[in-house]
């Protein structure tokens, strides 16, 4: 069966295991996860649980968005995401609107997939955004760190690597392990590390390509 809840990225860490074996960590938040809607496909169309994570003041809530989570009886939330698997595979599907995830929803040694927004890096060059090598240093070289042939048409060449945006873009690492899940502090303790700053928003799904 596949699940998922949403968090925040605190930060990293390290534990040991039971052998001794010191394992990175990144500790992620869930407190709060609500369901606030299971949607169908006979109404919607698909099927998904949407989740709501971190809540807010009713002040920075419009009325739609209070009337949403009323049904839920839930305090308006900050983030709210779906997490769409096929109707038979979702854990999820058959949770009342209203009921509260804990990190207990996943267990030590399962395999997950976690999706975040990775750091903005700003405006890059190809060197730095795209890991090129970069032409001599020697003087009289006149090609230092430039992006290369543009090719015959100036600007016409499909998948040229070129200067841009560096990050701030939806990454998913897959395959990691969960490591510990902390019911009393809502706490999920996952190896190694997971896209974007902390405090960032993250989704944690199971595995849809379980590794060994």
């Amino acid at each position: 069966m596949a699940k998922g809840i949403l968090g925040r990225k605190i930060g990293m860490t390290q534990v040991f295991d039971e052998n001794g074996v010191l394992i990175p960590v990144t500790v992620i938040d869930v407190y709060g996860n609500t369901v606030l809607q299971q949607k169908n496909e006979e109404q919607d169309g698909y099927t998904a649980t949407q989740l709501g994570y971190d809540s807010k003041r009713e002040s920075l809530s419009n009325k739609p968005e209070m009337g949403h989570v009323k049904k839920a009886n839930s305090a308006p939330k900050r983030f709210v995401r779906e997490i769409r698997f096929k109707a038979q595979e979702n854990e999820l599907a058959n949770l009342e609107v209203g009921t509260v995830l804990k990190a207990d929803l996943f267990e030590a040694g399962e395999v997950i997939d976690v999706t975040g927004t990775s750091k903005g890096k700003g405006f890059a060059g190809t060197i730095k955004r795209h890991n090129v090598s970069g032409g001599l240093m020697t003087h009289g070289s006149r090609y230092h760190r430039g992006p290369g042939s543009m090719g015959a048409i100036k600007g016409k060449l499909k998948g040229k690597k070129l200067p841009g945006q560096m990050g701030n873009k939806q990454m998913t690492v897959q395959n990691l392990k969960i490591v510990k899940a902390l019911k009393d502090e809502d706490v999920i303790l996952v190896s190694g590390a997971v896209p974007g700053p902390n405090k960032g928003l993250v989704i944690i799904k199971t595995a849809v390509k379980k590794g060994n």
